[in-house]
């Protein structure tokens, strides 16, 4: 048999973690990573937190799972955090990102389509990642993402990002809703304009259309708030969350206003494992910090200094190095070659983990419970690696 038991979908580099202890993984070999990466901006309060790794195993030692069929005391203090902490009135919660965007989805079409309307056209924009379902990568203009798996489900159009007149001439008469990213994280880092997200939000409301947004990697503490769409002085319909939410537990949540849910009536929607206990019990410790505004603040100032200290030293490797992004502990490091040779080298020769992303860039993601001595540690390894690195000269 030539095929690997774990199916081969992921080119996986040679680093094998097998522990974690706070900001730094260690891998099966005995080699020590500064972790910024953080799972792709899961892993929030880091590795071993002691305050999650308690919450998951009491609950687990007393209930992990029960069906959807029965109440949910665990759900229902979790939800009503979020409620409490956004613009939503209520929660659906899932077992990823994903799984939340779709319902997102399913949420705006069933908000027109309950009150007799056959709208369920969402548009999206170029450059956007919303999963890797069959609807959400629908929802992405992303050829890569697209090969193999057409033909595409219909119902989604694509216009450029920020563009707000592209957004408004797309709007047609079967037009549900706009579904976008504020930050796009698998896009490079790029944040939305404020008036292009005001622009949306009055568009929506001129049309009788939802705006949805997709804060999987930009929510949860990430951008310096606790959603992003916060710093934009707007409300969304519906927004779909993952990621940090529990802070390496499989956990997303769709959140929405009681008007936009208007259509997601019993039987509408549902999940096995979505809301189960353990799930909950994670998210509710992972608010127990990130809930706190000293906290988001603390976020804040971190990333402003990182962000500091990364500028000041973009000048020293000009060949190298473009310009510096982000928002929080969001922060996208552009290059002037393809990045992921980069990335490759800090993590194979200099014991530092990132994450490539599009627009030639590096995603520094790190855990938003970093000090000065990681940032220290970070700078020290970029400074190295950058000092290092021959890119591969093409052919």
């Amino acid at each position: 048999m030539s095929i690997t038991p774990l199916m081969p979908v992921y080119p996986r580099c040679d680093v094998r973690p097998v522990r974690g202890e706070h900001c730094h993984l260690i891998s099966e070999d005995g080699r020590r990573f500064l972790d910024f990466a953080s799972g792709i901006a899961v892993n929030a309060l880091g590795h071993s937190h002691p305050g999650l790794i308690a919450a998951i195993q009491q609950q687990a030692a007393t209930l992990m799972h029960v069906s959807n069929l029965y109440g949910s005391p665990q759900g229902e203090q979790l939800a009503r955090r979020l409620v409490d902490l956004t613009f939503a009135d209520t929660v659906f919660f899932t077992n990823s990102g994903a799984e939340a965007v779709e319902c997102a989805i399913k949420t705006a079409r069933a908000y027109h389509q309950s009150a007799g309307s056959d709208r369920f056209e969402i548009i999206t924009f170029n450059n956007a990642f919303h999963g890797r379902t069959l609807g959400t990568i629908s929802a992405s203009n992303q050829d890569k993402m697209h090969k193999g798996f057409l033909p595409l489900l219909p119902g989604f159009r694509y216009v450029e990002f920020n563009d707000l007149e592209a957004a408004k001439a797309a709007i047609g008469p079967q037009t549900a809703g706009f579904l976008v990213e504020p930050i796009q994280g698998e896009g490079g880092i790029r944040i939305a304009d404020q008036a292009f997200l005001q622009g949306l939000r009055a568009l929506c409301d001129e049309h009788d259309l939802l705006l949805l947004l997709d804060e999987v990697q930009s929510g949860v503490g990430r951008s310096g708030t606790f959603y992003a769409y916060e710093q934009y002085g707007i409300v969304p319909d519906v927004l779909a969350t993952a990621k940090g939410i529990g802070g390496g537990f499989p956990l997303g949540a769709c959140l929405a206003s009681e008007k936009a849910a208007r259509g997601m009536v019993a039987g509408a929607h549902g999940s096995t494992y979505g809301g189960n206990p353990l799930g909950m019990a994670a998210g509710n410790a992972v608010l127990d910090v990130i809930g706190d505004e000293a906290f988001l603040a603390d976020v804040r100032t971190k990333g402003e200094r990182l962000r500091s200290r990364i500028e000041q030293f973009l000048g020293n490797y000009p060949e190298l190095f473009d310009s510096v992004r982000g928002r929080g502990l969001f922060i996208g490091l552009k290059l002037k070659v393809e990045p992921r040779g980069f990335v490759a080298h800090m993590r194979d020769n200099h014991g530092l983990l990132t994450v490539s992303a599009g627009d030639n860039v590096v995603r520094i993601v790190p855990p938003l419970v970093i000090d000065d001595s990681h940032m220290d540690e970070f700078m020290e390894k970029l400074s190295a690696a950058a000092a290092t690195y021959q890119p591969a000269v093409a052919a």
